[in-house]
């Protein structure tokens, strides 16, 4: 069995912010030569998410406002007397910060429409994404 862990560097510019992350993933599945098994995304930020979705502009600006409608910034949240971001860990809290997507054939088993998206909730910043590609 193949092991294969990357790093991915991602760079934000807004506060709140998602970005299509599939090519930099199809980059690290290609390069790793698994032609089946599992795919693993990782954020190590508690203030940002790793979600799969389709990716229709309409649909990402809808998820955007949504997240800042149910999880209002400033809301009296009791972290934000520390750091002034209790929203964003919220947010990521129930985003969650991994996706596992199956390998078959070298390809990644997502849906006609789905893409991988990064989802910022405390920017801008630099992060960085671990991904790891498992199998033969």
């Amino acid at each position: 069995m193949k092991n294969t862990r990357e790093i991915v560097g991602i760079r934000t510019s807004q506060r709140v912010e998602i970005v299509d992350i599939t090519r930099e993933v199809e980059g690290v599945l290609v390069r790793s030569s698994v032609k089946n098994g599992l795919l693993n995304v990782y954020s190590r930020h508690s203030t940002s998410g790793v979600v799969i979705n389709e990716n229709e502009s309409g649909l990402v600006s809808d998820f955007q406002t949504a997240l800042e409608k149910i999880i209002p910034q400033g809301a009296g949240y009791q972290h934000d007397r520390i750091d002034n971001n209790a929203d964003s860990h919220i947010r990521g809290f129930l985003l969650g910060g991994s996706q596992t997507i199956p390998v078959e054939n070298g390809r990644m088993m997502l849906g006609t429409w789905q893409s991988i998206f990064f989802v910022e909730l405390d920017g801008p910043r630099q992060r960085k994404l671990t991904v790891t590609v498992m199998g033969d």
